[in-house]
């Protein structure tokens, strides 16, 4: 009886051996969610530590696995975003489809892919800090949103720091001349 205990409680061994090595081998990769989170009225901005809830306008968010940054505005959340480090990041990037929300209270169910986004630069709305940065789903929501409120509609990968520092200029007092023209995104490449 106390061979067979041994070869037994041996064989038990090896078997807990052999599957505990056999996982070693294979990293199992837990696949969490980057799907976009709610804003909360506590929330502060990743970048000026502003309150999120006291401010109108579409507001930015990057979700990653181990949590997610939280932006005041969407140029905020740009102007993040084009840091050359952050680029290396593994996100997404969301911002309000203001085609489905109130200026003043964005609804964070309207939540879109700001990659994808139409962006309408040039508005003298207002928004928390930056270049008020009008997001849309749709191109033709966002035409009549700037044919009602100024400015002139762009793509996600039209947008650069340059463009963010003189619409914020302009949104502060700057000279209206300095919004960046069709020519300036020519000679930069757009």
């Amino acid at each position: 009886m106390n061979a067979l205990y041994r070869i037994g409680a041996g064989t038990l061994f090896a078997m807990l051996l052999t599957l505990g090595l056999a996982g070693c081998g294979e990293s199992e990769e837990v696949k969490q969610s980057l799907d976009p989170v709610a804003f909360h009225d506590s929330d502060e901005c990743h970048v000026c530590g502003m309150i999120l809830a006291d401010f109108p306008g579409p507001k930015g968010q990057v979700v990653e696995k181990n949590g997610v940054r939280k932006f005041c505005s969407t140029a905020e959340m740009l102007g993040w975003w084009l840091q050359p480090e952050n680029r290396l990041l593994d996100v997404k990037l969301y911002v309000h489809d203001m085609g489905r929300n109130v200026w003043e209270h964005p609804d964070d169910s309207h939540l879109i892919d700001a990659t994808s986004a139409y962006y309408v630069v040039g508005t003298s709305l207002k928004v928390a800090m930056g270049a008020p940065l009008a997001t849309f789903a749709n191109e033709q929501t966002a035409q009549r949103f700037a044919e009602e409120h100024g400015g002139r509609v762009l793509r996600f990968d039209d947008i650069d720091q340059t463009l963010l520092q003189k619409a914020a200029s302009i949104q502060h007092g700057g000279m209206p001349g300095q919004m960046p023209s069709a020519e300036h995104d020519a000679q930069a490449g757009h």
